[in-house]
């Protein structure tokens, strides 16, 4: 998916029901799930602790955006727009290099 500048970024509480939103879709899916958490480092147990740290919300947004298949899959089962889940992404997420906030 494309990151564009332009779009705004969410606010603290719909950054966080999106995120949510992204960690039930994801333990709705066992082989996504599996391979965040390979990818992460944790383990199942960890989860609950981690949902409190925003890098690891980050994180978590990240890896659904960064493969758009997924992030569709999300998008469609939920009914959520693929730029609120970006929104999500630059909230929780430090500026890139592409986003002039250097």
């Amino acid at each position: 998916m494309r990151r564009d500048s332009k779009n705004a970024t969410l606010g603290a509480e719909q950054a966080e029901q999106t995120a949510i939103a992204i960690l039930g879709w994801l333990a709705c899916e066992p082989e996504m799930l599996g391979r965040f958490l390979a990818l992460s480092g944790l383990d199942a147990s960890q989860l609950r602790g981690a949902v409190n740290d925003p890098g690891f919300l980050a994180g978590m947004i990240d890896f659904l955006v960064s493969h758009e298949p997924s992030l569709l899959s999300f998008c469609q089962a939920t009914g959520t727009a693929p730029e609120t889940v970006e929104g999500a992404w630059r909230h929780y997420s430090k500026p890139g290099l592409d986003s002039g906030q250097y």
